[in-house]
């Protein structure tokens, strides 16, 4: 927390703590055309439901592209992980595993990036 004044009115700045070095881990995919919307929705659920099952995902976002550019994808991630002992965790966890092996399944192409936030 920090003040101070400006033209003779105060501010107070209140900050969230945050852990320093935390991992952002992005996925997008591009489902090949003739994916049913229903495999793509159950490919959703599942990737939303990880959040509940290891432990080590700080917090989950995932959901289907609304903007529709040629250049967009159809879904994607976003997972933050409090170090990378968490994402290496999260990673081998077995649901992970199988989730994203049905992702790519449906999926003609996928990509992916995890930074330090």
């Amino acid at each position: 927390m920090s003040s101070w004044e400006n033209d003779g009115q105060s501010f107070l700045l209140l900050t969230a703590h945050c852990p320093l070095n935390m991992l952002t881990h992005i996925v997008i995919w591009k489902y090949k055309s003739d994916v049913e919307p229903e495999v793509r929705e159950e490919h959703v659920r599942m990737l939303r439901a990880l959040a509940s099952i290891i432990r080590e995902v700080e917090s989950l976002s995932v959901g289907f592209d609304v903007v529709k550019l040629p250049r967009s994808f159809d879904s994607g991630l976003v997972a933050l992980f409090r170090d990378r002992a968490a994402l290496d965790a999260y990673t081998v966890h077995p649901e992970h595993i199988k989730v994203a092996a049905f992702g790519k399944t449906i999926s003609e192409q996928v990509a992916s990036v995890d930074f330090e936030s």
